[in-house]
């Protein structure tokens, strides 16, 4: 944790400045200490300061300890993020971030933290449950204006001091997704801007209805079975975009003829590795909600946003962006 984290923090119960206690550094980054206010200490372990409700929603949890075991595992950032951000968040592009105070809701590993570190935001915090926020550490958390954060997004540990948020691909994986949203957009300043990619229920028939029963078996099995069980149906699909989807991205016809074609052509560049995390993100999570458009776009207009630019992308998911 770097000290100048702490002019945006407050205590998420009396809402008071934290006061820090020091054990270890290196360089710019406080390793090991804690922080605390009249009500509460929490500790800074390993770079990251644990700001965690002593009460746990169960479910909730074990969503997030399984995501955290996929992102501890699958740490590497690669490339193709940078694309994959933009197309999550746009209309929003990287001059959006310069010079701004950023909010990333549900960081993982610190992929879209690096994004928008390089897009030029002065300071970028990147929230999460699960302890991925060790692989974000590693993977960004010394980059210059970057602090990583474990805290539960209904108890966001931070002042309303953010020019712009965003949450990608994580909304609809907590208890109430639109009480999420709102506490994301509670941290931004007026004036300030905010983004969010969900899963969409139009366009995903065959997951709600074929996949989700599976995926209800596959939350409760050990990790390592889920992985397994990822690693046979990726072989499944990457034989499939290989013979079929990805020649379809230069035949229109041949799109036209394949089922969920939008989808499945834009994935059929990816790494084998990276297929492995799409399955396995649909099958790890006990929690995960299918969101519909006006549901969406509701969220917005409940926080009295302005400006409100809902899309659709390829054809199975959400993106919004608005300004407060």
């Amino acid at each position: 944790m770097k000290p100048s984290l702490l002019p945006l923090l407050e205590c998420p119960d009396c809402h008071a400045d934290f006061s820090p206690r020091i054990d270890s550094r290196e360089g710019e980054e406080v390793m090991e200490g804690s922080l605390a206010c009249s009500c509460a200490t929490y500790p800074i372990r390993g770079g990251v300061p644990r700001i965690l409700p002593k009460e746990k929603h169960e479910q909730n949890w074990e969503t997030a300890r399984r995501f955290g075991e996929e992102w501890n595992d699958f740490s590497m950032i690669t490339d193709e993020y940078e694309k994959q951000f933009l197309s999550w968040i746009e209309p929003v592009q990287p001059e959006h971030f310069r010079g701004k105070t950023v909010l990333d809701v549900g960081c993982g590993k610190g992929r879209h933290v690096l994004q928008a570190q390089k897009f030029g935001a002065s300071t970028v915090v990147g929230v999460d449950l699960s302890h991925a926020v060790d692989a974000a550490f590693r993977n960004v958390g010394r980059k210059p204006g970057v602090h990583i954060i474990q805290t539960d997004v209904y108890r966001l540990p931070l002042k309303p001091a953010f020019d712009y948020a965003y949450s990608i691909g994580v909304l609809h994986h907590t208890p109430d997704p639109a009480k999420s949203f709102q506490c994301m957009v509670d941290k931004i300043k007026p004036g300030g801007s905010v983004s969010a990619w969900v899963y969409g229920r139009e366009g995903n028939w065959w997951i709600i209805y074929l996949l989700n029963p599976v995926r209800r078996i596959t939350s409760a099995l050990p990790v390592p079975v889920t992985k397994a069980l990822s690693y046979v149906l990726t072989v499944i699909l990457k034989t499939l975009l290989i013979a079929l989807y990805r020649p379809a991205t230069k035949r229109p016809w041949l799109k036209r003829l394949l089922p969920y074609s939008d989808y499945l052509c834009s994935i059929s560049g990816y790494s084998f590795r990276e297929n492995f995390c799409i399955v396995l993100d649909h099958l790890i999570p006990e929690i995960a909600f299918y969101i519909r458009e006006e549901e969406f776009r509701k969220w917005f207009d409940d926080a009295k946003l302005r400006d409100i630019t809902i899309t659709q992308r390829y054809g199975n998911s959400w993106r919004g962006f608005a300004w407060k």
